[in-house]
């Protein structure tokens, strides 16, 4: 494996099982809580839908001209990472809440708890819900797949790199029982975002027409040099909240006195 398809396989890695903890807690929740049955229910579904979402959308994206495809393939990384990264820093700033899956479990059992009588066969709402949450964490990892995979003509590696994610979410999920909160999954998404943007933008530039100094080794300056700025916004941006903190702290007490 080169070292090309050792990041692309890391990064959707990485993904996957951040979409897979998250989808792990709200199956859980209303398993828990109403009917293991209906839930596992709506994830097998879920699971075939997008199955077939990417039996039909690989081909069609493989098929693309390499120029085309490296455009199309870097532009939506690109806003697809930057989504992740935005978050990740308004995180890190202090300026949105952590992601807890504890609290994600509580939120989701309380709900199902409240949402009518639970029926001994088949269980709608837990078919619902556990149907809508994986299907929804398992889009991003499908176009994660997709767009990295068929970028590099590699679709099958990103596929077995996101079963691989997968597969340890659900093993370490039967294992203790509980949502998996103590996984780092705010570090692993700031790491995710800082890895789709970096190489939204190394294969935009390439669909383009842009040589980068190196070829692909380029990432090796472009990862650390996205990552760096990502963490000088976050300094930034808390040493200003610091001062402003300060500031009001102290014409209070000037009010005061």
């Amino acid at each position: 494996m080169t070292g090309h398809e050792l990041g692309l396989a890391l990064a959707v890695f990485l993904a996957s099982a951040v979409e897979a903890v998250e989808a792990l807690t709200i199956v859980l929740a209303v398993g828990v809580t109403r009917s293991w049955r209906s839930a596992l229910y709506g994830v097998g579904v879920a699971v075939l839908a997008l199955a077939a979402t990417t039996a039909v959308l690989g081909p069609a994206l493989t098929a693309l001209p390499i120029g085309v495809l490296r455009v199309v393939v870097g532009g939506l990384l690109l806003v697809f990472g930057l989504q992740w990264l935005r978050k990740a820093i308004l995180r890190a700033c202090g300026l949105k809440e952590l992601h807890d899956e504890n609290v994600a479990f509580e939120r989701e059992r309380l709900a199902a708890g409240s949402a009518g009588e639970i029926h001994a066969g088949f269980d709608g709402y837990s078919f619902t819900i556990a149907f809508k949450g994986v299907l929804l964490e398992g889009l991003e990892v499908v176009f994660i797949v997709l767009t990295f995979g068929a970028n590099q003509h590699r679709v099958g590696l990103a596929a077995v790199a996101a079963a691989v994610a997968v597969a340890l979410v659900v093993a370490a999920g039967r294992a203790v029982h509980s949502p998996l909160s103590r996984v780092p999954e705010n570090a692993l998404k700031f790491a995710v975002g800082v890895m789709l943007t970096s190489y939204g933008m190394f294969w935009g530039a390439e669909g383009a027409g842009a040589t980068w100094p190196g070829g692909d080794a380029a990432l090796l300056a472009i990862i650390p040099l996205t990552l760096a700025v990502a963490i000088a916004i976050v300094g930034v941006v808390r040493s200003r909240r610091a001062g402003g903190v300060s500031g009001a702290s102290t014409d209070e007490t000037a009010a005061h006195a």
